[in-house]
């Protein structure tokens, strides 16, 4: 959910019709001569400052390339169009998707294989592997290449730490920990309590997901053709009942429950929050929404660890094209979205614009790539990235899963697993786990 919903936005699965598609039909076009590509991902004119690095990004890739012109569209992707303009062939030739889409369009074939072409990119040897295979069928063909990334970890008051009497460097790295931790947390007094979660508005369900994967758990995994609910075992068990025990045994969470997004965030920025489930993109909003300080939190890793909620966007290249604009389109992304060359003077134009410099994510590359975006965060560091030296150290390593199936009708039932176990001392925990498969099942039966 991206914060993403900065959304933690909500990232969506579009429920994408299949288009008249195959890789192959494309108008040709002259390997050598000019080309038009339409592209999406334009800022609005309302947005000034955007609109214009985006259209001299295109002036100077055009000087660059003579033979390419870039026929730029606003927007990105709206759910409420993208499955008609699939449909109808109104999509650009090189388009923005989450990370939820890539999978579905690649079996409806609705994109380009763009394997042989993936030349055009001279850094794709440095792109994280985990995030290539977003866009791949498996098989060995790419369809399309990320451009931006997140994964969540834990999100924590250092400060709190500090009182409480723990390491500020050095974050829980499994639930029992984080458990031990807030009790300590919740000793301080004054309001404070060690650990918070969401159960509501589609919350729950979202982090119930997240610690599930930490756990080593799937929220849906595919039978066959199909998919089914599996969550109903000892992982989804241990996720509610720490949750339970945390709650009502050690009194490390709030009595006030029904939280959502802003909740959290609200608590966390007035210092009464000591450890919650977050990604790199809340720490922007705890300072500039709720008016925290960058100073006082840090990041660590998901406990358990066994995998994370990731998430993104990247850019995918309608079905049908012609090799011409396959390459045009890379080469387009190579430019302005692939380009580790461009990261110094992007951060430090950043800086300039008051916007956070060292925070980790998001981070698509390894290798050279990496290094140079490290080194560039660290030159223009306007915030202290130490703190998120945990989370640095470890993430790597960390498999990243993403959203299930039709994520968010999933999470708006097992908000209500969240709920309870979070306001009912009584709750039965195997059965809210088996009322939940039965209706997570339903709405998986319909995933085609």
């Amino acid at each position: 959910m991206k914060h993403i919903r900065a959304a933690v936005g909500v990232t969506l699965c579009a429920s994408l019709l299949l288009a008249a598609c195959g890789d192959e039909g494309g108008t040709p076009d002259a390997a050598d001569g000019p080309v038009t590509i339409t592209v999406n991902g334009m800022p609005a004119a309302t947005d000034e400052y955007n609109r214009a690095n985006f259209e001299k990004d295109i002036k100077d890739f055009e000087a660059k390339h003579p033979n390419i012109k870039v026929d730029a569209k606003e927007g990105q992707m709206d759910p409420k169009t993208f499955s008609a303009k699939l449909a109808g062939g109104q999509l650009e030739d090189v388009f923005y998707v989450y990370f939820t889409d890539p999978q579905n369009l690649i079996a409806k074939k609705q994109v380009s294989d763009i394997t042989p072409y993936l030349g055009e990119v001279p850094a794709i040897k440095d792109v994280r592997p985990v995030l290539m295979q977003v866009f791949s069928d498996g098989k060995g063909k790419t369809y399309g290449l990320p451009s931006a990334n997140y994964s969540l970890g834990l999100i924590y008051n250092r400060t709190l730490f500090q009182q409480a009497g723990l390491d500020p460097d050095k974050p829980p790295a499994t639930w029992a920990e984080v458990r031990e931790a807030a009790k300590k947390i919740t000793a301080l007094g004054n309001g404070i309590t060690g650990y918070g979660d969401f159960s509501k508005n589609n919350t729950g369900g979202w982090h119930f997901t997240v610690e599930l994967y930490s756990v080593g758990g799937d929220v849906a995994v595919k039978d066959g053709e199909t998919w089914k609910a599996g969550f109903n075992n000892e992982q989804g068990r241990k996720v509610l009942q720490n949750l339970k025990d945390m709650r009502f045994t050690d009194k490390s969470m709030a009595e006030k429950q029904a939280l959502e997004y802003a909740d959290l965030l609200t608590h966390m920025a007035s210092g009464k929050l000591g450890m919650m489930v977050g990604g790199t993109g809340d720490l922007p909003n705890i300072v500039n929404q709720y008016k925290g300080k960058y100073e006082d939190y840090g990041l660590g890793v998901i406990p358990d660890g066994k995998a994370t909620l990731g998430g993104g966007d990247g850019y995918m290249f309608k079905a049908g094209l012609s090799p011409a604009k396959i390459k045009a389109g890379l080469q387009w992304l190579a430019f302005r979205k692939l380009n580790p060359d461009r990261v110094d003077a992007d951060k430090a134009l950043d800086k300039e614009k008051n916007q956070p410099v060292g925070i980790p994510e998001p981070n698509i590359w390894t290798g050279a790539s990496e290094q140079k975006l490290i080194a560039a965060n660290t030159k223009y560091a306007n915030v202290p990235a130490a703190n998120y030296a945990p989370f640095n150290a470890a993430s790597a390593g960390i498999p990243l899963k993403v959203e299930p199936p039709n994520a968010q009708q999933i999470y708006a039932v097992l908000d209500t697993a969240m709920l309870k176990v979070l306001t009912d001392p009584n709750a039965n925990v195997d059965q809210l786990l088996k009322d939940a498969e039965t209706q997570v099942n339903q709405i998986l039966a319909t995933v085609k």
